[in-house]
């Protein structure tokens, strides 16, 4: 039964002032972003765009996004690398203990960020890696596989076997199946996780201010430190451009292979 008109005007509305409600705290960032005034206040006193200006002048915030991009780049390979074969044996292979693999490669979704991430600052300690570029890329890698895995399992769990079958039945070896079928249909997937990887390593404050040590930086560890000691409004003009890169990756993946698609869902 289709709805009634009435009923879809109120689904609209209900649907925008949800947005809205979501969306109030970061329009006075915004504004706040586009003053001169030596402190950050709302509503701002004069308006320009010396914060943004500023943010480029900064060495502390160039470093920090270069490091970011860079980890963000590698983490963002490294957790497709494993995720997609732990996604494909745990669907597809028949794997003794398959729930209990599952478990162990998701367990990192359950366990508060604060907890794992002071327990990744033991195991790093020990083996003598806080503080460096691959000490942060092993610490963001664990932290997300668990979501490539999650998605890629949405998306095989979607896709009809009867086709990865079919071309079985017709000679083609598990491997050909593989890189032949399996992988071109999971290519939307594969596109949103790593989008979704790319920026929750790029955003990542609370693992990262444990690991980082004094002798490397990113760029929301960056900012942290910055408000610590500054009230200016780099520090609105510095989150704006973080959202306006979340925006812009995940317009990409939808332009590109649509959101709902990437996860499964048609």
């Amino acid at each position: 039964m289709r709805p009634s008109p009435l009923a879809v005007w109120l689904n609209r509305i209900l649907i925008t002032l949800l947005f809205i409600f979501l969306l109030a705290p970061v329009f006075p960032v915004i504004m706040m972003s586009f003053t001169n005034d030596p402190y950050i206040m709302f509503p701002p006193q004069t308006w320009g765009v010396e914060a943004y200006w500023n943010i480029l002048q900064n060495r502390a915030f160039v470093a920090g996004a270069q490091n970011s991009l860079i980890i963000g780049v590698i983490v963002t390979v490294l957790a497709l690398a494993v995720g997609i074969p732990a996604a494909y044996a745990i669907a597809r292979l028949p794997l003794p203990g398959r729930d209990t693999l599952l478990a162990l490669f998701t367990s990192p979704l359950i366990v508060p960020n604060i907890v794992f991430a002071l327990g990744l600052l033991l195991v790093l300690v020990y083996f003598g890696l806080l503080g460096s570029y691959f000490g942060l890329i092993v610490a963001h890698t664990v932290l997300v596989v668990p979501f490539v895995i999650r998605i890629l399992l949405t998306a095989l769990n979607t896709m009809p076997a009867e086709v990865e079958a079919a071309a079985s039945t017709l000679g083609a070896t598990p491997v050909r199946v593989f890189m032949r079928i399996t992988l071109p249909l999971l290519r939307p997937a594969i596109l949103a996780a790593a989008g979704l990887s790319f920026l929750l390593s790029f955003d990542e404050v609370t693992v990262s201010l444990f690991i980082v040590g004094t002798s490397v930086n990113t760029l929301p560890v960056a900012l942290f430190r910055y408000t610590q000691s500054h009230t200016d409004a780099q520090i609105a003009a510095l989150s704006v451009v973080l959202i306006l890169i979340t925006i812009v990756i995940v317009l990409a993946v939808e332009r590109t292979v649509g959101l709902m698609k990437g996860l499964g869902r048609h």
